[in-house]
């Protein structure tokens, strides 16, 4: 009888071990992945932002947002439905592109304002979608109506005052 080489005898089982070792690692990134998706939120609807100062501003827009306070994007639409800003944000620093314009910023603040004419709260305003008062200094907020996917938010201090309200997507409620 011929002996086989040690190697051939122990092949089946170091491919079973290898095989076993490939899918637990690819296991584990889709789960950090779910997590990841769980932890992000998404609206979309329309926005308008009027600010009360010399110019009498305002800014009406279709709108998409997605992700957290910590890391998000935030695009916003003509009426016709193209891209007028595209801005993303995460700890490190956020950019703002408007046409082929790039800005980018440590301060997701700055670049708001450019955007619209007046400071966000951002954090808050994520609060404020799912539906919890969160107070922000200056900010006074009328989420009673939320349920029908309607917000208010009023700045009062510091001036310009601003009105923000947003009537979300039937289906982004």
């Amino acid at each position: 009888m011929k002996r086989r080489p040690t190697f051939l005898k122990i092949l089946p089982a170091l491919g079973l071990v290898l095989g076993a070792a490939v899918l637990g690692g690819c296991a584990q990134p889709a789960r950090q992945l779910q997590l990841d998706v769980a932890a992000s939120h998404h609206w979309s609807g329309r926005m308008a932002l009027q600010v009360q100062d010399a110019q009498q501003q305002s800014f009406s827009a279709g709108f998409e947002l997605q992700g957290q306070p910590e890391s998000g994007t935030l695009l916003v639409f003509n009426p016709l439905g193209s891209i007028m800003a595209r801005l993303q944000w995460t700890r490190a620093g956020a950019t703002l592109q408007q046409g082929d314009q790039i800005t980018q910023s440590d301060s997701l603040p700055e670049l708001i304002t450019r955007m619209t004419g007046s400071e966000i709260p951002v954090a808050a305003l994520f609060d404020w979608l799912q539906g919890k008062n969160t107070a922000v200094t200056g900010w006074q907020t009328d989420l009673s109506r939320i349920s029908d996917g309607r917000l208010r938010a009023d700045r009062i201090s510091p001036p310009p005052e601003a009105s923000l309200r947003i009537v979300l997507d039937q289906d982004a409620r």
